[in-house]
């Protein structure tokens, strides 16, 4: 489940050179670990030509259009649970003292509920920890899948995969409403979080392969470190 974690991780960040020159490898490591049927994988494949064909900077800016301008289907998942109340600061230190209880450490500029970045979390888990920890946001994620699939986006192929994973497949929930891209202050007013991209460490003893391993260390940035450990 690693290695698909960190794959799916990898496609909903921002584009960048490293993902889009890696396209193969990412597809392989899929492949590799054999956690997704074939029909799953196939889902992948626009999203994945997309990202290696595409000019880089036309992605990029689909991106921001896509996730970026408004709250509709933010990859922020706790935005979903409880907006802009104070619930969502105290759910943010929950998480981050989840993160920091494996020794990890956000190292950029990032909100610890985004999703590439929660993924990346789960992949240092062990199976079954990673699986029930998927799960708790699964019915966000399948309104994020339905959402996407509405606007005919590449992107809700990994958004419906991870709902399959946390078996959220059919259940209804109320996510973010759409906002008016149109509306340029009611936009600006709602994001002023930056953008950036991210990375984990691979968990001590990963029995999946190495070159595939480095492969993906080398195409994510590093927004999770490993803290040293401390003598008690």
């Amino acid at each position: 489940m690693r290695l698909t974690l960190r794959v799916l991780s990898a496609l909903l960040r921002y584009p960048d050179q490293e993902v889009q020159a890696g396209v193969d490898d990412l597809s392989a490591a899929l492949a590799q670990e054999g956690l997704l049927c074939p029909q799953q994988r196939a889902a992948l494949a626009p999203l994945l030509d997309q990202l290696a064909h595409d000019d880089l900077l036309d992605l990029q800016e689909a991106y921001v259009a896509l996730f970026d301008r408004g709250r509709a289907v933010s990859l922020h998942l706790f935005e979903h649970v409880h907006g802009e109340s104070r619930d969502r600061g105290q759910a943010m230190v929950d998480l981050r003292e989840r993160y920091l209880a494996q020794g990890l450490e956000i190292a950029a500029n990032e909100l610890p509920d985004y999703l590439p970045l929660f993924l990346e979390y789960l992949s240092v888990l062990p199976p079954e920890q990673a699986a029930e920890e998927l799960a708790q946001p699964g019915v966000i994620l399948s309104a994020l899948a339905e959402r996407l699939e509405e606007r005919g986006t590449p992107y809700a192929a990994p958004l419906r995969i991870l709902a399959d994973l946390a078996g959220a497949g059919g259940e209804a929930f109320e996510i973010a409403p759409a906002d008016d891209p149109d509306n340029l202050a009611q936009l600006d007013a709602a994001w002023e979080e930056e953008q950036v991209r991210f990375d984990t460490p691979l968990a001590p003893g990963s029995d999946h392969c190495p070159k595939v391993g480095a492969i993906l260390d080398r195409m994510l940035d590093p927004a999770l470190t490993a803290r040293p450990s401390r003598s008690l």
